[in-house]
């Protein structure tokens, strides 16, 4: 029982082809469901590891790769298409290579990596699915409002460049002392 979130984990980086695939050919529905059902599974299996202790160096690792697997293809899928700015794109994903060579330089050079995101870096996560199922239910259904897209697109940028310099500050000083 106690390997459920790493399942969980799994299947959500199982789900980013698929997800791929669906944006690329204009599937909206399909894409909504996949990414909603990924985006979903990422609470479950936060919620069941800690609720139930199940917490493990394994899921330490695969839970973080499979969100920045998923929401960086889907940044830039939906970029190719046009839906989302290439800046905004390029903000998101140098975040994600920034934080993942951080850590790859910090295990190397340091030691072993006690990832422990910061609560900016979750709402981070948050905004970046909200927003990436805001713009696919937009294409599919020309709705909501352009105001919205826009609101959270500042909201993703704001807090992708927070995060990432949170990132950059906490395990700076601690590859320091």
């Amino acid at each position: 029982m106690r390997h459920i979130p790493n399942f969980i984990s799994v299947l959500r980086i199982l789900l980013v082809v698929p997800v791929a695939i669906a944006l690329a050919s204009h599937r909206y529905v399909l894409s909504i469901v996949l990414f909603g059902l990924a985006a979903a599974s990422d609470a479950a299996d936060g919620y069941l590891a800690k609720r139930f202790h199940w917490q493990s160096e394994l899921g330490g690792v695969l839970d973080p790769i499979a969100d920045k697997l998923l929401l960086a293809t889907a940044f830039v899928t939906l970029s190719l298409l046009d839906l989302v700015p290439l800046w905004l794109m390029v903000v998101v994903v140098a975040r994600d290579i920034v934080i993942v060579s951080g850590a790859a330089a910090y295990r190397l050079l340091i030691g072993r990596v006690a990832a422990h995101p910061s609560m900016i870096s979750k709402f981070n996560t948050v905004c970046q699915a909200a927003f990436i199922l805001e713009v696919i239910v937009s294409a599919q259904f020309s709705a909501p409002a352009h105001w919205v897209t826009l609101w959270l697109g500042a909201l993703v940028f704001a807090t992708t460049i927070v995060s990432g310099l949170d990132y950059v500050l906490v395990y700076g000083r601690r590859a320091a002392a």
